[in-house]
């Protein structure tokens, strides 16, 4: 018998309250499908969910099913740049996680349909999928198309820093604002939106060719029809969440992330899930994933292209099959069969072909897009975790977007409590070429964990500056980030680590390579390791870890419970 059934028995109430809402008597009787989504007026990510929600609907109806809609909107942290309002962009993703749960399990369904598209709706979802673990199908809600001259989002970072030092005009820049979002959907490049679509794709969770969909397109609609189909087919055969998110699936997640040169939040969202189906996913087997793959995605920040085209070049499924021997095809899916029949299937059904017509009218090649693996952009995947006397839980860096001069280079420090006063120091030239910019007290403990997105735009934008200073931060980045910044120090400032040690003038060592990141002098002189550690242990004896402000509301439960970056940033109940 069907959950859902099973539980009217004993829920005597239930029957009258979901007439009461608008259910029929033949309703009540068939499977109920849970339809979650992150739909709401916050930004264009999501204010179209509620189009893709009704056309699943519609399609149930058909199937003879009836689905239930509920809602926990997520925030935008383009809209949150610039202020306090970051500070609640990683912690949002608990909230979402909790409150779709908490419908979840206080309405007994049979299975669930979950629509999201963008940074913390996606792992928000993905959370509470992990959670509930009934049957579910995640509905990735597309991007949007990119504007003139292939204009994205993320560009509006670096022109602001532009107007900025006066370089182009006010009315330059506002055009700029005016055309870099053509509608609905995720931005249009490989930040975190797009990287969770990819996962969710990746992972197994979402069908086969449905991450990275235009949301303008007939593509998506025909992709929500089908997720309805195919969450039915979950309920038939009770495959669960659980049963498909195993450490196989996860190792092809970050094999995909590795070839597309994925978002360093990846890093944040993947173990959270691990978490929730009770096992641990070591950061280090990231990093020797991508010491493996080869880094193919030629799109932005890394690349040149805006995210659309990666469909035209086949999407997620093309990037698995450049990497397919490196793959776990036997690993199951939301299909019901296995990926490797999955990208079998496709091969037969014209999806490449379909695909690749977006290509038809421009001059561009799907190889120049997304390199064969016989011709990398990469020899390795896009991410590095570097561990030292900065960073001994941890720290992350996206090395595909590294100037080579930074890849082994020691530099001064200076270091600042606040991304606001770091800021400030870069576009006034405070910081020189040669420095290594500490940001601390950001992190999931210190302030939530914001991103460092303008500071890193205003460097990576500064030619005087980009290939010459690094950023070092315990806080994290946006997936739009390029150039040279490292983040997820772990332990945090906050915590006592030892990033709260380093003084202006000390010498950091930063060696991709050798995946390490170190203090190897103070006062502008290398000194020899044991002195180096001396120093430190005497710093550490007298210097307690600066207090924090304690905060209010899920900000002050979050800073309460949060674990380290590298672990996941989750609260830890």
């Amino acid at each position: 018998m069907l959950r859902s059934q099973e539980i009217r028995k004993t829920a005597i109430e239930m029957d009258s309250l979901k007439l009461g809402t608008g259910w029929s008597f033949e309703e009540l009787g068939q499977p109920q499908i849970f339809l979650g989504s992150t739909y709401g007026e916050s930004h264009p990510g999501s204010v179209h969910l509620d189009r893709f929600v009704e056309h699943s609907a519609a399609r149930l109806g058909a199937l003879g099913a009836r689905g239930a809609r509920y809602y926990a909107t997520d925030m935008c942290d383009g809209i949150a740049q610039g202020h306090d309002g970051m500070n609640y962009s990683l912690p949002s993703r608990e909230w979402i996680a909790g409150l779709l749960e908490i419908q979840g399990k206080a309405s007994p369904c049979d299975g669930a349909l979950l629509f999201s598209s963008c940074d913390k709706g996606l792992p928000g979802v993905l959370l509470a999928m992990a959670r509930l673990d009934i049957p579910t199908v995640i509905v990735p809600g597309g991007i949007m198309q990119a504007g003139p001259d292939m204009l994205t989002l993320e560009q509006i970072g670096t022109y602001g820093s532009m107007l900025q030092r006066g370089e182009i005009t006010e009315a330059e820049f506002r055009q700029k604002q005016k055309d870099a979002c053509t509608g609905c959907g995720a931005c249009q490049f490989m930040g975190t939106a797009n990287t969770m679509q990819a996962m969710c794709e990746a992972l197994g969770v979402a069908l086969p060719g449905s991450a990275l969909l235009l949301a303008s397109s007939q593509d998506i609609l025909t992709a929500c029809a089908q997720a309805a189909d195919a969450v039915m087919n979950l309920v038939h055969l009770d495959i669960r969440p659980s049963q498909i998110l195993t450490p196989l699936a996860f190792e092809n997640a970050m094999m995909v992330h590795a070839a597309l040169a994925g978002s360093t939040n990846a890093l944040l969202h993947l173990p959270a899930l691990a978490h929730e189906l009770g096992f641990e996913l070591d950061a280090d087997r990231f990093d020797e994933l991508n010491r493996q793959i080869p880094y193919l995605a030629n799109i932005r920040p890394s690349g040149h292209f805006p995210s659309e085209y990666l469909h035209y070049a086949g999407g997620i499924p093309a990037v698995m099959e450049e990497i397919r021997d490196f793959l776990h095809l036997e690993a199951l899916t939301v299909t019901g069969k296995t990926l490797g029949e999955n990208l079998e299937s496709l091969t037969h059904s014209g999806y490449y072909e379909s695909c690749a017509a977006g290509l038809a009218g421009t001059p561009y090649r799907r190889e120049e897009i997304l390199r064969p693996a016989t011709n990398p952009l990469g020899a390795q995947g896009a991410l590095a975790v570097l561990r030292g006397n900065i960073a001994p839980e941890g720290a992350v860096v996206k090395h595909s977007a590294l100037p080579k001069e930074l890849m082994s280079v020691t530099l001064r420090a200076v270091p600042f409590d606040c991304e606001e006063e770091a800021l400030q120091a870069v576009l006034t030239h405070q910081v020189q070429p040669g420095d290594a910019v500490i940001i601390r007290y950001e992190g999931p403990k210190g302030s939530g964990m914001p991103e460092m997105f303008y500071t890193t735009e205003a460097i990576a934008s500064d030619k005087a500056l980009s290939s010459s200073i690094a950023l070092i931060t315990d806080g994290r980045f946006s997936g739009a980030t390029r150039g040279p910044a490292i983040g997820h120090v772990s332990p945090e400032a906050a915590q006592g680590g030892p990033i709260a040690l380093v003084e202006p003038g000390d010498l950091i060592r930063i060696d991709i390579p050798a995946r390490r990141l170190d203090v190897v002098g103070m006062a502008g002189k290398e000194l020899p390791t044991q002195e180096v550690e001396a120093v430190l242990a005497r710093r550490a004896a007298k210097i307690a870890p600066k207090p924090m402000k304690k905060q209010p509301g899920v900000l002050g439960v979050y800073q309460k419970l949060a674990v380290s970056a590298m672990k996941g940033g989750y609260m830890e109940v």
